[in-house]
């Protein structure tokens, strides 16, 4: 047991539980028993309070552990993460604007409640709340294996549910003061996690190359242990095999990221149009930050870090790279602060992860189908429950399925939201597509998607189905006919999918509209796309 990081770690944790429950009074509203209030903050937060927002929800302590391993065990792919969140803030900064303008005017929490204003369709509104909560369950079990990887660097490395004891009493307090406090506790923590993951990393990346040589030692230590490998696709530079698998990875991540509803819960929770702005031109810095965090990954390969086993499956756990070099080289009590900020990183993204989920779930199922009539108390009730139902499903992710399935799981994801950006993301430009063409589009692009992953196995040869996102060239078949037989080159499955996914809408779009099926209800209008902060809200909350 590791008692001076355990103990920096609890004051740390303690800091921020106090703080989590202190939030429900910070900038506080009328009441809390509103899912405006509960779930979004009130629709005020500003530039800074919103960039420590956006920044703890997208840069996760799962991103901290995972992507420094990824470096550790196959180098260049790994970076992938970095031109991701480069490209993504271009791609992304005027649809945003656009999507908080409309959701201003009609009261809109999710991005389902967009979808169904859009196109007056309950089941495609239905699709997308479906598709969001499913997709962003395992990403939330993903923060407590970032969670768990610091705790059994810390020496709480035990096997089966005692095991796991330290993570639920984790998630029990996060449960209460989310409960409790909404959106504004993960807003109010995030300003303390992202100070530490600051000053962590810049004292890593300066001290930590000092002590084994400097950068080009290091760059040829891991040249050298790749190089040692028979494995064709890992090495410190690309080769022909994943340069597609990376710039896909890459682009289709850029697409998918702010289509998860965590993320956009965040967008909409903030003040006005110009935030949002300010936001986009900001949040490149966790950028530059990730970059410098991902080059641990060699810094562990120089220093001769080992990962953990797992008593449970027996097998390294490479997700404890980062806290395993972080333990071996700085002294105690600064280890215990690292250890703090990726267990901290862990609970702002599982808190706005959970209750975007509920918010789903309250506002497109259960006040569409269940109870029409409820009223904003009851919404915000029903949406507290159900963010417990789904931290407690996470835990059991992490508790009953074998946490590298769950990694695996997370980049499934990733191919299933992507078959929401038809009918989010394009919609908010045009209505050109037809109803029943996104829906016929998401059901193609699912299965096309499914039907590639399961054509992946694992690379460690446990699981010969849904292993991993990246499909051979000549594995990428439709009906038997394949134009890239014999190519060995890797692909992410995501953009195969999305393009069966939009040749489908396409096509179904075009038949319908000449056979004048009716295509829905548009309550929006041009304007809506065009208010500003200073603009009041000038239609009701939508209804449904």
């Amino acid at each position: 047991m590791q008692w001076t990081e355990l103990i920096v770690f609890s004051a740390l944790f303690l800091l921020v539980t106090v703080m989590g429950f202190v939030a429900a009074k910070w900038q506080k509203g009328d009441t809390l028993e509103h899912l405006d209030e509960w779930g979004l903050g009130g629709r005020k937060f500003g530039s800074w309070i919103t960039w420590f927002l956006v920044g703890g929800d997208l840069y996760t302590a799962y991103t901290f552990v995972a992507v420094p391993a990824l470096m550790f065990g196959a180098g260049a792919t790994g970076f992938f993460a970095l031109p991701y969140t480069v490209i993504l803030y271009p791609i992304v900064f005027l649809p945003l604007v656009r999507m908080w303008s409309v959701s201003r005017v009609h009261g809109y929490v999710t991005p389902a409640d967009f979808v169904k204003g859009r196109y007056g369709s309950h089941w495609l509104a239905l699709l997308i709340a479906i598709t969001g909560i499913f997709a962003t369950m395992p990403y939330i079990a993903l923060q407590l294996v970032g969670l768990e990887a610091v705790l059994r660097s810390m020496g709480l490395n035990g096997s089966g549910i005692l095991g796991h004891l330290p993570l639920f009493v984790a998630f029990v307090i996060l449960a209460v003061y989310t409960y409790q406090s909404g959106l504004r506790a993960p807003a109010l923590i995030a300003f303390v996690k992202d100070i530490l993951i600051y000053v962590v990393i810049l004292v890593a990346i300066v001290y930590l190359p000092s002590k084994f040589g400097g950068w080009g030692e290091i760059f040829n230590d891991a040249d050298a242990k790749f190089k040692a490998t028979p494995a064709p696709g890992d090495g410190i530079l690309l080769n022909a095999n994943n340069q597609l698998q990376y710039a896909t990875l890459a682009l289709g991540s850029a697409l998918a990221l702010f289509i998860y509803p965590h993320s956009l819960t965040g967008i909409l929770a903030s003040r006005g149009r110009n935030v949002i702005k300010r936001n986009m031109v900001a949040l490149p810095a966790y950028s530059l930050v990730l970059g410098l965090l991902a080059l641990l990954g060699y810094v562990a390969i120089s220093a001769g870090t080992k990962p953990i086993v797992n008593q449970a499956t027996g097998r390294p756990d490479t997700n404890t790279i980062v806290p395993e070099l972080f333990g071996a080289n700085f002294p105690s009590w600064f280890a215990g602060i690292a250890f703090a900020a990726i267990g901290i990183g862990a609970l702002v993204p599982a808190a706005i992860m959970s209750i975007a989920a509920a918010n789903l779930w309250t506002r497109n199922v259960y006040k569409e189908y269940l109870k029409k009539n409820a009223t904003p108390a009851e919404e915000a009730k029903q949406a507290k429950l159900a963010s417990l139902v789904v931290k407690f499903g996470a835990v059991a992710f992490i508790v009953f399925i074998d946490p590298q399935f769950s990694i695996d799981l997370q980049l499934i994801g990733g191919v299933i939201i992507l078959q929401t950006l038809p009918a989010v993301a394009i919609a908010l430009y045009t209505r050109w597509f037809h109803v029943w063409g996104l829906v016929a589009g998401w059901f193609a692009g699912m299965a096309y998607g499914m039907y590639l992953l399961y054509l992946i196995p694992s690379a460690d040869g446990s699981r010969k189905h849904f292993g991993s996102s990246a499909l051979s060239l000549e594995k990428l078949s439709l009906f038997g006919w394949n134009p890239f037989e014999g190519v060995k080159m890797t692909i992410y499955v995501g953009v195969p999918a999305l393009m069966m996914n939009l040749i489908v809408a396409v096509v179904v779009t075009l038949i319908a509209k000449r056979a004048k099926v009716f295509n829905g209800t548009d309550q929006t209008d041009p304007s809506d796309y065009h208010v500003d902060e200073d603009s009041p809200r000038v239609k009701p909350v939508a209804t449904h």
